[in-house]
């Protein structure tokens, strides 16, 4: 299974908060599972850690890459599709890096893990 990971689901997972479900844990151990990290959610990690949102032992980029390499998630670059599909959303969801992720599931149609409730106005599958 694909699936894409909300920002809040990815620090999460390098944090093993409890609040990760354990739908979500078992998704992340499979390895048979392709999980996914949009460049988005990167550049929205190193936004709120630029402004002190997000502390982390290091500078957030090497940080960033040290994570994505020792979870084995696969980065999900923005395709022009991706951005043109924002426009046919609804703007239930005004957070534009939120915004992108949706776009990215229902243009790759593969469910997206999240907690974030206003991600159910759209139409995507929703893992938790």
């Amino acid at each position: 299974m694909r699936v894409l990971l909300d920002t809040q689901a990815f620090l999460w997972l390098l944090s093993d908060d409890s609040l990760l479900s354990d739908r979500a844990r078992s998704v992340f151990a499979n390895p048979d599972n392709e999980v996914l990290l949009s460049v988005a959610s990167v550049w929205e990690i190193v936004v709120k850690a630029q402004r002190g949102k997000l502390p982390f032992p290091q500078p957030a980029a090497p940080y960033i890459r040290q994570q994505i390499h020792k979870t084995c998630v696969e980065v999900l670059p923005i395709s022009l599709a991706h951005a043109l599909q924002v426009e046919k959303l609804p703007t239930h969801h005004r957070d534009p890096f939120d915004r992108i992720l949706l776009a990215q599931a229902v243009e790759e149609r593969i469910p997206i893990m999240s907690t974030d409730r206003a991600f159910q106005a759209y139409p995507v599958e929703i893992l938790w």
